[in-house]
């Protein structure tokens, strides 16, 4: 029986919030030109280009290249708002058959830590986009940066919607077995893992453009041989990164294009590989074993935890007041006060408060806007504190106590 080789693009790019004190009265907070002018750059230099040729590669006829999509709620308003066309594109890669949309929290929030009945209404919120876009329903599931545990599977079983859920493959969780078979969740036989092999993921998403690097320069016929090379015992090879990984992660100059364009085409002409969609990988490979994930685990770090979110005292005080709120934000009743408080969930907001050292602090720095982690700390304090006090009314006491009670650093 051939290998599956499932290949699925996290896209996302999270909603900025613009600088505030405590002295401003301004009811929205995010920072539409700043996301505007990245979306724009990372469109030009990643999606409209990489989706060209994904679309290219999907509607061959013979052999048709699958795989599958994960796209935020936050990115998709973003680029009906600012960049169309990307939708345009992603519209028609739907009409090829051969894309899975895979199912999400809207706000790529951390929801399912704090709040099972926010973790729903954004998974819901998620699907219905999803649908409306791009006629599917997603089966699929792939959690807010891949933060995965046994209770989280366990929720997510209880909808009843999804066959499938996605987790990182390493040690620590599948111990002396091999990540690349389909294992069976402790939640029942009804959802399907399949995990990450991070190793040849990252190849690709970060060490591809490393001169320094042994295997540098990494092209598409050199790493469907290492492909090959777990492909004997292998059921499924998962392959997992972020889709700015193709322009943006690695500039246009690293030839990373040039690695997209060949890849496929590498892929096809292997006669024991191809490539599925994390659905079809499932229908057509038997379940190995049952897999146990008692603590939460992620993508993020050399840790694999949540400490990339909810690691130190500040991020633990923000989830806690944010999430302490909720109950007046829904009692509220006002929909653009929800959205606008669901737009303060998104993960990104947390990471960039992250304290971590080394290759890991290295990683936050890139991606935040902010100057320091402190810096990210202040000015979200700032809009909460503005949020609860002009916009809900809320006594600082009360939230402080309600705070406490949502607090997430247990977890941790």
């Amino acid at each position: 029986m051939s290998t599956s080789v499932c290949l699925y693009f996290q896209m996302h790019q999270p909603m900025r919030l613009k600088p505030c004190s405590v002295f401003d009265q301004d009811d929205n907070y995010i920072d539409h030109t700043l996301n505007r002018d990245i979306l724009l750059r990372v469109a030009r230099n990643c999606y409209v280009p990489a989706l060209h040729t994904l679309l290219r590669y999907a509607r061959f006829k013979r052999k048709p290249f699958k795989f599958a999509l994960s796209i935020t709620g936050c990115l998709l308003d973003q680029l009906q708002r600012h960049c169309p066309e990307v939708i345009i594109q992603l519209r028609e890669l739907s009409h090829t058959g051969c894309v899975e949309f895979l199912g999400e929290t809207y706000y790529h929030s951390l929801a399912c830590m704090t709040s099972n009945t926010e973790f729903k209404a954004q998974v819901d919120l998620h699907t219905q986009r999803i649908e409306e876009l791009f006629d599917q329903t997603p089966r699929f599931f792939r959690n807010t940066e891949l933060i995965y545990s046994d209770s989280i599977a366990k929720t997510v079983a209880s909808w009843d919607r999804f066959d499938g859920m996605l987790l990182e493959g390493f040690e620590q969780v599948l111990g002396n077995r091999p990540g690349t078979q389909v294992f069976e969740s402790v939640a029942g036989e009804q959802l399907k893992l399949l995990t990450r092999h991070y190793h040849l993921s990252d190849d690709i998403a970060f060490r591809f453009s490393n001169k320094q690097w042994v295997s540098w320069p990494l092209t598409a016929d050199k790493f469907v041989d290492r492909l090959q090379a777990q492909a004997e015992h292998a059921d499924v090879i998962l392959l997992g990164m972020d889709f700015e990984t193709f322009g943006e992660h690695h500039k246009y100059t690293t030839n990373i294009h040039s690695f997209l364009r060949e890849l496929p085409l590498a892929l096809m002409a292997q006669e024991n590989l191809r490539c599925h969609t994390p659905s079809q990988a499932i229908a057509k490979h038997q379940t190995r074993s049952t897999l146990s994930v008692p603590d939460m685990i992620s993508w993020a770090d050399t840790q694999r935890d949540i400490t990339a979110w909810a690691g130190n005292r500040m991020q633990s005080e923000a989830l806690g007041r944010l999430f302490g709120m909720y109950p007046h934000v829904l009692a509220s009743g006002d929909e653009k006060l929800l959205e606008a408080w669901r737009q303060l969930t998104i993960s990104d907001h947390f990471y960039y408060m992250c304290t971590k050292h080394m290759n890991d602090g290295q990683v936050h720095a890139y991606f935040s806007p902010f100057d320091s982690p402190y810096d990210a700390y202040i000015n979200y304090m700032n809009i909460l504190e503005d949020f609860a006090s002009r916009r809900l009314g809320v006594d600082a006491e009360e939230l402080k106590q309600a705070s406490d009670e949502s607090s997430v650093e247990s977890q941790v």
